[in-house]
């Protein structure tokens, strides 16, 4: 268990588990990059919820458990290990390489609990691992199910385990013989949950930075066109950073952190509605190749669906988030999603690199209403 100076505190092995994330999100970003309509919507969208649920139970385990003590320290290595290799079958997760990411992912999500629940006998904790365990053995069956069919049935047998995981944990990983709790029963540290959740957001983000610069570096010649799309592509990443950055993240992990029950912030606000924010701009990412490499092309519909879907996502995420944890809507969070959307009859008419501008445009005004919505009452009403 985390002890005495150790509580609260993000790890050096908990960063290391991070890096491989890092490649997850290029692999997604690429996925919805070439994602063929709706249909490769909805994979990418079953492959980031596994991504994260996978990421997030993680964090969980190691809010309780020490990161630094040798024994945890070896479980997230090997879950490392068999995560990077889950990462790299991305590309191939709906094709040849089914059977071998559902293995892997039901080896850690029952791993990771079978590995605590051994080492936490005669503690009250073992307890929730043991719910765990039982949820995510019935998550197994369509899981590993799915990893033997193909097309559609494949999607909707890997949708069902992720939700029975998701409804695991909205009645508290009920369990007949070992009961149900509370979610005041997940004495987790808030800080140190919402810090880790955070750290996810900065990885995608860090994704549209790498295209941003590597999408440049591979251009032979530099054109005027492309240094504007570079321009809007890195405000539109600092734009993004700062919705989420500015006050939202440290306000929330003091809230989360002096709540009753930070449990139940932790479920709802951070381990379901995070994905909502993480896939806004892991959609975003995708967007900025595109748009840099081809910023005057023309009525480029992908792009713009890339570009609003991902910039709508994220802001709508981020008003759920706050909707969570203040129990206020964000109203020019939620007036920016369908401003948004309203764009799209002009994406046939303008080039890719003229749409990002009231799409960058609409970001800046959100952050603007939250500057106004938080300044000093003598800063706003004249003397």
């Amino acid at each position: 268990m985390r002890e005495g100076e150790s509580i609260g505190d993000v790890t050096p092995i908990e960063l290391f588990f991070d890096l491989v994330y890092v490649f997850a999100v290029t692999q997604l970003a690429e996925l919805v990059r070439h994602a063929d309509g709706p249909d490769g919507a909805i994979r990418t969208a079953i492959l980031l919820a596994m991504v994260w649920q996978v990421w997030v139970y993680t964090a969980w385990l190691t809010n309780y458990l020490d990161p630094n003590h040798h024994a945890i320290r070896l479980l997230l290595v090997l879950l490392m290990l068999a995560s990077l290799i889950l990462a790299a079958e991305i590309p191939k997760a709906f094709t040849s390489a089914g059977l071998l990411v559902a293995v892997l992912y039901v080896l850690m999500q029952l791993g990771r609990s079978l590995y605590a629940a051994a080492g936490l006998r005669g503690h009250g904790l073992r307890v929730i691992f043991l719910r765990i365990i039982a949820w995510t053995a019935m998550a197994a069956v369509p899981m590993i199910a799915g990893g033997f069919t193909h097309g559609h049935v494949r999607e909707v047998l890997w949708a069902i385990g992720v939700a029975i995981e998701l409804g695991g944990a909205a009645v508290g990983f009920a369990t007949p013989g070992l009961g149900r709790p509370s979610t005041q029963d997940w004495t987790i540290d808030g800080a140190h949950f919402a810090e880790r959740c955070q750290a996810f957001v900065l990885i995608a983000l860090g994704e549209s930075i790498v295209v941003s610069g590597s999408t440049l570096s591979g251009l032979d010649h530099v054109h005027a066109s492309e240094i504007v799309a570079f321009g809007m592509a890195f405000g539109a990443a600092v734009a993004l950073w700062w919705v989420y950055f500015d006050r939202a993240a440290e306000d929330s992990a003091r809230k989360i952190a002096e709540s009753d029950d930070p449990g139940r912030l932790g479920r709802s606000a951070f381990h379901w509605v995070h994905p909502l924010i993480v896939g806004g701009v892991i959609v975003t990412a995708a967007a900025t190749h595109e748009v840099l490499a081809h910023p005057l092309a023309h009525g480029s519909m992908k792009a713009a669906w890339l570009m609003i879907s991902g910039t709508a996502l994220f802001l709508g995420g981020h008003a759920v988030f706050k909707a969570v944890i203040w129990h206020v809507p964000s109203w020019p969070r939620i007036v920016a999603v369908p401003v948004l959307f309203a764009l799209l009859p002009i994406a046939p008419h303008v080039t890719s690199v003229v749409l990002g501008v009231p799409v960058l445009v609409v970001i800046l005004a959100v952050i603007a209403a939250d500057r106004v919505a938080h300044a000093p009452r003598s800063a706003r009403t004249p003397a």
